[in-house]
């Protein structure tokens, strides 16, 4: 029943896997693997953190379709954890103990949020912005930014420029600030910060919660039928090191 799939080779129960899929998709403020392993009353700490990055890994969901309409887009940055405390990182644009990511809302009927995209980038440069943003949205989408030069190869007929000036940014985007915050609390009170290494599969946490907030047993549903059909996941395939660019 399981062959071929993430629970491939699984020693845990299966029941068990049904409670960790549940519980990440539907808790609110998510779950650290320290909690599941005294909820679901699994022996070792490191099995349930395994247990819930080989389904954090399948959160993405392939077939997901891109974003329409009205989509705000700004970049931004997260202190990078190291072993006890994150450094105090620099303002700006400087790359010192942070970790680069881009976020793509799409705006509904009212101004009112939408589905979210987080995607983390090696830097702020152009050719990085446009191959995510080609992913993420539809070719007829209009894309909204504050005019930072890395949005300047974007296609002219999607691209809505707002240049913020002396504007605070919270004022030109106010949602997708405000999601932005809550993305930080939710890693510094859940996690205690994020580690580059595994930043994007935290990010697709984050979306798929904040994609299906008002439907979280669709959300189980969802997460669980991905497991199902994505495929085996070691431990070294999950704790390997980013390859160095």
């Amino acid at each position: 029943m399981t062959a071929g799939t993430l629970l491939h080779a699984s020693k845990l129960p299966l029941t068990i896997w049904f409670w960790a899929a549940y519980l990440m998709a539907t808790h609110s403020n998510g779950i650290s693997a320290l909690q599941l392993q005294k909820q679901l009353g699994i022996g070792w700490c490191w099995s349930a953190w395994l247990l819930a990055h080989k389904l954090r890994s399948a959160m993405l969901d392939p077939e997901r379709n891109p974003l329409t309409g009205l989509v705000e887009v700004d970049e931004a940055s997260l202190p990078s954890r190291i072993r006890n405390d994150p450094p105090a990182s620099r303002r700006g644009r400087s790359h010192d103990g942070k970790m680069f990511i881009i976020r793509a809302l799409e705006l509904g009927d009212g101004n009112t949020p939408g589905r979210l995209r987080l995607a983390e980038l090696s830097s702020y440069g152009a050719v990085e912005i446009e191959q995510i943003l080609e992913i993420a949205t539809d070719f007829d989408a209009t894309i909204k930014t504050d005019g930072w030069p890395g949005y300047a190869s974007l296609p002219y007929d999607q691209h809505e420029v707002h240049v913020v000036g002396d504007t605070p940014a919270h004022l030109i985007f106010p949602w997708i600030h405000q999601i932005y915050s809550y993305l930080k609390g939710w890693a510094y009170g859940v996690y205690h910060g994020l580690k580059s290494k595994h930043l994007q599969a935290y990010l697709d946490e984050f979306v798929l919660r904040f994609n299906r907030r008002r439907t979280r047993h669709a959300a189980f549903r969802l997460l669980f039928s991905l497991a199902i059909n994505a495929e085996p996941k070691t431990c070294n395939m999950l704790i390997k090191l980013k390859p160095s660019v």
